[in-house]
């Protein structure tokens, strides 16, 4: 028996049929409809200088609205999702609010849904009275019994499913269950830094690197090919719709292998460490730069965001550290500052103690250090100097060497 812990929700492949595909896109339309017309009456309010109208009065126009001929096709659907796209609203107006306050990071005002979003998705909640079938069917109201992949068991029933349709036409439900509130994993000793890179994804401070799969690199032949035969459509045609969602689906493949590579890491440091420091990297920053396509593809968020959430729940210790730590600069061994280096430059010496430094593999035992966590044995040591380096190395002045460094920037690329 579980017990009430921590909602979470768990994700499954639907397989619709075509009277089914039907009922959903009618169910997706008529959920945007009353999204729509509720936030209508609310700007038009507003701009009138009246009240903020209340979700029960939204729901009161919205039940009168189905008995009229012009809405009389919104009682075609489950009413449910109905009241439930009215929620949704709410939720908008209220993290929009919530930001105005301070209390949230940006968030815009709600906004009209249009029909072409490549994204649609309707929720039911148990009042709906869906169900799983005895067949391992998911059953849901004026839709029927859709076929599922259940590709793990539920750890309790589910409260409420939302339907999603992406850009791909590919349907998937997302159920909200109740998880146990101790997953913790048997406590380990090991203790790790990790240094996120381009060329190597990850190096963590035990000395392990690795290898950066580049997804997106690896599939821009196939998506640029993809990419041209839509081009060449008619806009508005059926065959740029068929061309747009073989785009769609291009880029799903890359997300999901992605995503999949971030999950079984994660999983596997999560497993074998006990704490886990990462930096704090300004990922928007360098997103603005010209190695964009590459930090995009490498996805550092959200791999730091499923360690933080994996650590939460299995009990182990996650730790980010400031960006403005020195990481690449000081000696793991003597803890020396010795200035900022180019990118072409992985391996350094330092000219205090003369040990030459994997440029890495140092930065992840100054993560490990910064965090409070045991630094280990390697010290990120290459091989011991036999002469200690001078002080104008290379890469101690950016403003002489700006031009070694832009000529081999794309080191990390």
């Amino acid at each position: 028996m579980y017990d009430v812990g921590c909602a979470a929700s768990v994700g499954f492949r639907l397989y619709p049929d075509g009277p089914q595909r039907s009922a959903l896109a009618a169910a997706f339309g008529c959920a945007r409809v009353v999204f729509n017309d509720a936030l209508r009456v609310r700007e038009d309010a507003r701009a009138a200088g009246l009240a903020f109208v209340t979700s029960g009065e939204l729901s009161k126009r919205l039940t009168a609205s189905k008995k009229t001929p012009e809405r009389a096709w919104l009682g075609e659907v489950s009413s449910v999702i109905l009241q439930q796209s009215l929620r949704d609203l709410d939720a908008a107006y209220r993290n929009f609010f919530d930001f105005l306050k301070g209390r949230r990071p940006r968030m815009g005002a709600p906004c009209f849904k249009s029909r072409k979003d490549h994204r649609q998705a309707v929720r039911f909640t148990a009042n709906a009275g869906w169900k799983i079938t005895a067949g391992k069917k998911l059953w849901l109201p004026k839709v029927g019994d859709v076929r599922v992949k259940w590709s793990r068991s539920l750890p309790s029933v589910p409260s409420t499913v939302t339907v999603v349709k992406d850009a791909a036409g590919r349907y998937f439900a997302s159920v909200t269950v109740q998880t146990e509130e101790n997953e913790a994993l048997p406590e380990v000793t090991p203790e790790v830094g990790i240094d996120l890179g381009l060329t190597h994804f990850a190096t963590l401070s035990n000395g392990t690197k690795i290898t950066s799969p580049r997804f997106l690199r690896r599939a821009e032949k196939k998506l640029k090919r993809e990419q041209r035969r839509l081009s060449r459509k008619a806009r508005g045609s059926n065959n740029r719709t068929k061309a747009r969602i073989e785009v769609a689906r291009a880029h799903a493949q890359v997300a999901d292998a992605r995503r999949e590579f971030h999950h079984q890491l994660s999983t596997k440091l999560i497993r074998e460490n006990q704490a886990i420091a990462v930096e704090d990297l300004a990922v928007k920053a360098l997103a603005r730069t010209r190695m964009a396509k590459s930090v995009h593809d490498a996805g550092w968020s959200q791999f730091v965001t499923m360690l933080e959430y994996k650590a939460a729940r299995y009990g182990r210790t996650f730790t980010k550290v400031g960006r403005f730590e020195p990481t690449s600069q000081t000696c793991s061994a003597c803890g020396v500052k010795d200035g900022p280096k180019p990118l072409h430059i992985r391996e350094w010496t330092c000219g205090h103690c003369g040990l030459v430094l994997d440029r890495d593999i140092n930065a992840a035992v100054n993560v490990a250090k910064a965090a409070g966590l045991a630094a280990p044995a390697c010290r990120a040591q290459v091989r011991p100097g036999h002469v200690p380096a001078q002080r104008q190395e290379a890469g101690t002045h950016p403003k002489a060497n700006r031009a070694t460094e832009h000529q081999a920037g794309t080191a990390l690329l």
